[in-house]
């Protein structure tokens, strides 16, 4: 029992290690270590319980902080998706995924494995994170200045 560590600060961090050959281990692996030392120990001299215990605490509290972290994970996901699905339509500037300023309509959103992209009418692909402004599109004149641009007081012909 000895050698799995109860170094809470170590494990917390969710960090495996190569060197700990229990690192790796699952909860499942670890009742089954448990349970196979319960089995074997002398019961004249039991081992430490409060120590078990203490490392089955542990262990479900690591198990629970990774589902949690990974739930958390996905429902970013769908924020982002969320986030980008209300831009469509819209103009944007920003930057590529080459960091080249980009400016456009965004035409579709495309959700891949590590980020969201938006796909501009002017071709280029803009990550999320990358946005920099988003502009209404009725105050956008595609091939005319703002300065150019039709106002209420002059009418477009004259």
């Amino acid at each position: 029992m000895a050698a799995i560590s109860t170094d809470v600060s170590a494990a917390s961090t969710g960090a495996r290690s190569a060197v700990d050959p229990y690192a790796s281990l699952d909860s499942d692996e670890f009742m089954r270590i448990i349970f196979a030392e319960l089995s074997a120990q002398d019961p004249l001299a039991p081992n430490d319980t409060k120590a078990l215990l203490e490392q089955l605490s542990l262990i479900r509290s690591i198990q629970s902080d990774l589902g949690l972290a990974d739930k958390l994970e996905s429902v970013v996901k769908r924020n982002e998706l969320t986030a980008s699905a209300t831009l469509v339509g819209q103009f944007v500037t920003g930057r590529d995924e080459s960091f080249n300023d980009a400016a456009g309509f965004v035409d579709s959103v495309l959700v891949t494995s590590e980020q969201v992209l938006l796909n501009l009418s002017s071709g280029a692909r803009v990550p999320l994170d990358h946005v920099e402004e988003i502009i209404d599109p009725e105050i956008v004149r595609v091939g005319n200045p703002p300065e150019e641009a039709p106002t209420e007081s002059t009418p477009a012909g004259e």
